[in-house]
């Protein structure tokens, strides 16, 4: 069965692990109380290592409208394409 964490859920145990860690605790140790393996922290600590739940949010903001922009862009590139090979035909008259 495979576990699905909020983005916000993944900042809170990142930083109760790191708690633990303090207090001496090994990533192992850290990682069995919940419940997640060493390569899920590790993974989440790349992506979300020191981010707060505001954060997260205005991350996931920025990637969806980063998204759309690529559409946006995509679209024009389509669209120039288009126009060259029309110029080129007219030209050709």
């Amino acid at each position: 069965m495979k576990k699905r964490h909020t983005e916000k859920q993944i900042v809170i145990k990142l930083r109760e692990i790191d708690i633990l860690l303090g207090q001496g605790k090994t990533v192992g140790e850290a990682c069995r109380k919940f419940d997640i393996t060493e390569q899920t922290y590790y993974r989440w600590r790349q992506k979300y290592g020191g981010m707060t739940p505001e954060m997260v949010k205005q991350f996931k903001e920025i990637e969806k409208e980063n998204t759309r922009l690529r559409k946006i862009v995509a679209d024009q590139r389509i669209d120039i394409e288009i126009l060259d090979e029309a110029n080129k035909i007219l030209k050709n008259m």
